[in-house]
């Protein structure tokens, strides 16, 4: 049987960076497999939509590159892929269900159902709608069947719950935490369908991932404890044969490593837990790694050893090569602390590797809104200067501004302190040089001011600081001879001329 997985969001909020995590899994496993990745929606919970939470996951799947070979947009032979699009199917279901007793009509009003709480919990328990107490509330179970009948011909509302036999053992084999048992007695009767005609998701879930062949369900840890109600509903429908293998997820930690990472640790720590920024009325802001900076690719390289080892203590993949390495059995089962200085590092190595008119390509627009003028190539030649010394997309701007304004701020102290008449006179020598030299490209630049240093019989740790802050106002920055080719002939002289006169003025 050909592999089959889905990611299946609920357009209830703003796409996690774990469910984004969960989404890079699948797809790894699918592509190992030469199997299918799906994505299919689960809005179902009608009363907890977001309008826009839908092209959002969309959006932000694109952005990471996990396209879907299926989806509600690319729609292939299993569909719909929007589960409310799919209520008819649910209901037939459901009743089928109830025909052959494995579910049942619960007419229970939310003033019964609180009252037996407080009863229960007066007496010291939790309440558990179940075989020990079904028989005590108002249901098909409970009810003749005449009255059953008059109170759906009356409307009443109703709900239809899932039998759960007692002292039954369920017993599954999860690929990441091997054995796993639960005892039914534990279960309540999940509610199946509710009273507003529309499946909760436990029904929908399993019943989708039959009709649509899913082999198998890798998800978060917080669904295995539904997994029990799941497996029973497979029972229920006699389709245990086609049940899906299942993987649980481990967490992703906070950056302390103490429970689960939530969006109160990004507004906190000022740090991105989603993949893009989303600015939602009613929500509020959400800070993404895409508008941090952050490479598509790096990100997925992150997120990819959250959980996951390849072992050899291999770090830096491609997606081909994690698709090559991956597997579900080297997932581990404990939650994986969520360390963004781990996923800058990630950033600077892929920044590094990018080719400079890429990297100029993604930055681009962020010149242009500062107002300044460029062309291709001499972007391109400051990207390649920077880009091993930037951290993530957004460092490019603030570390160049020096090509394209004139400097307002010098960080000159360090070059007072050693400027006297020698070195003035060997720093003017330079300039001299450099307004009759051509060409002016880095190399010849940088031997043409060593010849004249050398000839002075100073050092260059005198010389170069100067030259620096004159031309950039920084002590520190990239190679001064690709800055010098960079901003061309007239801007150094004219900056060198100008360093002077503050070197001068300031001693």
């Amino acid at each position: 049987m050909s592999v089959r997985v889905r990611f299946a969001p609920s357009p209830t909020g703003t796409l996690h960076i774990g469910g984004v995590r969960t989404a890079l899994y699948n797809y790894l496993f699918a592509r190992k497999h030469h199997g299918s990745f799906i994505l299919r929606i689960e809005d179902t919970d009608q009363n907890r939509l977001v309008e826009g939470a839908e092209q959002y996951i969309m959006d932000s799947l694109e952005w990471v590159g996990l396209l879907p070979d299926e989806s509600p947009g690319n729609p292939g032979d299993y569909g719909p892929y929007r589960q409310s699009e799919r209520l008819d199917i649910y209901r037939d279901y459901a009743r089928q269900l109830v025909d052959s007793g494995k579910a049942y009509y619960a007419f229970d009003t939310q003033e019964a159902l609180e009252e037996a709480r407080k009863s229960a919990e007066a007496a010291g328990g939790a309440f558990l709608y179940s075989a020990a107490n079904r028989h005590t509330m108002r249901n098909s179970l409970s009810m003749p069947e005449s009255e059953v009948q008059r109170a759906i011909d009356a409307g009443e509302p109703y709900v239809i719950r899932l039998k759960v036999e007692p002292d039954e053992e369920i017993v599954f084999f999860d690929l990441i935490r091997e054995e796993v048992r639960f005892s039914s007695n534990g279960l309540d009767d999940k509610v199946l369908m509710k009273a507003d005609g529309f499946p909760t998701y436990h029904l929908a879930n399993v019943v989708d991932d039959y009709l649509m062949k899913i082999t198998h369900v890798i998800r978060g840890e917080e669904w295995l404890s539904s997994t029990a109600h799941h497996i029973l509903l497979y029972r229920a429908f006699g389709w245990e044969a086609d049940m899906p293998a299942f993987s649980h997820l481990p967490l992703i930690l906070k950056p302390s490593g103490n429970g689960k990472l939530s969006k109160r640790d990004g507004d906190k720590l000022g740090i991105p837990v989603f993949p893009l920024s989303w600015d939602h009325p009613g929500l509020g802001q959400f800070y993404g790694f895409r508008e941090a900076g952050f490479l598509p690719d790096a990100v997925i390289n992150f997120l990819a050893l959250l959980g996951w080892s390849p072992g050899d203590d291999i770090e830096l993949m491609d997606i081909g090569e994690m698709i090559d390495l991956f597997s579900i059995e080297k997932i581990g089962k404990s939650g994986s602390r969520f360390d963004i200085e781990k996923a800058r590092w990630f950033n600077h190595q892929y920044i590094m590797a990018y080719l400079p008119e890429r990297l100029a390509y993604l930055v681009g627009s962020q010149f242009i809104e500062a107002g300044y003028e460029f062309d291709e190539r001499k972007l391109e030649k400051i990207i390649l200067l920077l880009q091993e010394r930037v951290t993530d997309l957004n460092d490019f701007l603030p570390s160049s501004r020096y090509f394209f304004e004139e400097i307002k701020n010098y960080e000159s102290d360090g070059v007072i302190k050693k400027w006297n008449e020698v070195t003035a006179s060997v720093y003017m020598d330079i300039v001299q040089a450099l307004e009759a030299f051509g060409p002016y490209d880095a190399l010849s630049l940088e031997e043409e001011v060593r010849s004249v240093i050398t000839q002075r019989g100073v050092g260059l740790g005198t010389i170069f600081p100067a030259l620096r802050v004159a031309l950039t106002g920084m002590a520190k920055g990239p190679d001064l001879f690709m800055i010098m080719e960079i901003l061309g002939k007239e801007a150094v002289v004219d900056r060198l001329h100008k360093g002077y006169t503050l070197f001068n003025t300031k001693n």
